[in-house]
C-alpha cells in the first residue's frame, strides 16, 4: 500500500491514494496507521478517492473530481478538516492529479474551493460559520464559557484573558450544552492585538494537536464576536498563532476563508509484513 505524509501548521496526516475506491478502511486500521509508535503517526488519514468512486460517502451533488475521505486518528469519520483539505490539495497539485491555481475538493461538509497563492500558501473557502449557541467546558482547574460554532463540524470556542499555553487541554469536559454525537472540538483563544489572536485546540478523535483549520475559523468567529465585528457583519482577517505556525482567517456567516501553508514531506510504501500482521489482528478482533 502506497502512502504519503503531509502537514499543515503541524497538523500531520497519512495520505492514502485510492483513486478507484478499492481500499477498505476500518477504524482499527486508521488508528494503527496514525499510531506514532506502532504505525506511521498522524492526526488523521486522508484517503484520496475520485468522487465518482466514493459512492454514498459523498453527500449531495458536488462537482469535483476528488473526494477527501477524512478520518480522525482514532478511526472515527469526520466531516471536515481545514488543514487537511489544504494538504489534500497540495498532494493533488504536486502529483499532477489536479491543475491550479484553483481546484475544487468534495468533502462530507460540502464542496470546498482551494486556491494556491503566489507564495505557495493555500486558501480554502471554508463555507459558512454559524454560531449555534453558548457552552461551558472544564479544562483542568479552569471553567470557561464559549460559543458553540459550526464550521461543518462542531466546536466550542472559548475566549480567555489567560495565556492559552498555560491551560490544561488534555481532557476537556463539556459542561453545557449536551455533548454532540461524536464529540466536539474545543478551542481556547486569547486576543493579543488588533485582529490578532493565539489559539490552542483539543480535536475530537485526535486529542491536543498543533493546529486545526476548522478550529481556527471557530476561534476567529469567537474573537470577532468579542471584538464586536461579528454582530456588526464586518468580515475582517484575523492573524492566528497556533503551536504549529500561523494562519490567516476571515470568518464569515456565508464564506469563511482560511490561508496557510501545506507540504508533502514523504512518499513511501507500507511493508507487506506489517500489513499482513495488521490484517491478522483485525481478523482476530472481528
Amino acid at each position: 500500500m502506497r502512502f504519503a505524509k503531509g502537514q499543515g501548521t503541524g497538523n500531520d496526516f497519512v495520505i492514502l491514494p485510492d483513486p478507484d475506491g478499492q481500499l477498505e478502511l476500518s477504524a482499527g486500521v486508521v488508528a494503527r496507521l496514525c499510531d506514532r509508535r506502532f504505525g506511521l503517526g498522524g492526526d488523521g488519514v486522508l484517503r484520496v478517492v475520485r468522487t465518482a468512486a466514493a459512492g454514498a460517502d459523498v453527500p449531495g451533488s458536488q462537482p469535483a473530481e476528488w473526494f477527501m475521505d477524512y478520518r480522525n486518528a482514532d478511526g472515527s469519520v469526520a466531516e471536515m478538516c481545514g488543514n487537511g483539505v489544504r494538504v489534500f490539495a497540495r498532494y493533488l497539485l504536486d502529483c499532477g492529479l489536479a491543475a491550479g491555481p484553483e481546484l475544487a475538493v468534495a468533502t462530507r461538509a460540502g464542496l470546498r474551493l482551494v486556491r494556491e497563492e503566489a507564495d505557495g500558501q493555500l486558501t480554502v473557502d471554508m463555507g459558512a460559520a454559524q454560531v449555534t449557541g453558548a457552552g461551558r467546558v472544564q479544562l483542568g482547574e479552569h471553567q470557561l464559557d464559549g460559543l458553540a460554532i459550526s464550521v461543518g463540524n462542531p466546536h466550542l470556542a472559548c475566549v480567555t484573558d489567560m495565556p492559552v499555553w498555560d491551560i490544561d487541554l488534555s481532557a476537556p469536559r463539556l459542561l453545557a450544552p449536551d455533548r454532540p454525537a461524536g464529540g466536539v472540538n474545543v478551542e481556547i483563544v486569547r486576543i493579543t492585538g488588533e485582529h490578532e489572536a493565539e489559539m490552542r485546540v483539543h480535536e475530537r478523535g485526535s486529542g491536543v494537536t498543533l493546529s486545526c483549520g476548522t478550529g481556527a475559523v471557530a476561534a476567529a468567529v469567537a474573537a470577532a464576536t468579542r471584538a464586536g465585528d461579528w454582530a456588526a457583519g464586518r468580515e475582517l482577517t484575523w492573524a492566528l498563532r497556533v503551536p504549529g505556525g500561523r494562519l490567516a482567517v476571515t470568518p464569515s456567516a456565508t464564506a469563511s476563508r482560511l490561508t496557510g501553508p501545506a507540504e508533502i514531506v514523504a512518499h513511501g510504501e507500507l511493508a507487506g509484513g506489517w500489513l499482513a500482521g495488521l490484517a491478522r489482528e483485525q481478523a482476530v478482533i472481528a
